[in-house]
């Protein structure tokens, strides 16, 4: 079966024609947007998943956000957890998102329920400076 598509709204101009059409059935704004099919049979489908979609794009949520993944391995998740040995391990995804280098040093202060890694810049540490 053979359809012809339109060209749908999207971004701002897709948010104000949703804005003044709010009145309106979601289909039928939907196709006033220009989400809609018309088969070869002259019937008019509206795709409202892409309308959906689109109108949540245009309000800067993205539903599938695109991130450093490269289908290998786990995400960063920003939680870790104590290993059987007692030891914290923070991950290189982490370390390279902040821009460490091996050798970088850190001072640990612990608080209550809390650590805090403060890092130690070589040219303070050579001065004789040292944060609190």
């Amino acid at each position: 079966m053979s359809e012809t598509t339109t060209a749908p709204l999207t971004g701002k101009a897709l948010l104000q024609k949703v804005k003044e059409l709010s009145h309106l059935p979601r289909r039928e704004t939907a196709k006033r947007c220009g989400y809609y099919t018309v088969t070869k049979s002259n019937q008019t489908r509206v795709n409202l998943t892409d309308f959906y979609d689109a109108v949540l794009a245009a309000r800067g949520i993205p539903l599938s956000p695109e991130g450093s993944k490269d289908g290998r391995g786990r995400e960063p998740t920003y939680r870790v957890s104590v290993h059987k040995n007692g030891q914290i391990v923070i991950g290189s995804t982490y370390t390279e998102e902040m821009g460490l280098k091996s050798g970088d040093e850190f001072e640990i202060k612990l608080g209550y329920k809390h650590i805090h890694l403060i890092q130690v810049d070589r040219d303070d540490e050579e001065n004789g400076v040292v944060e609190d």
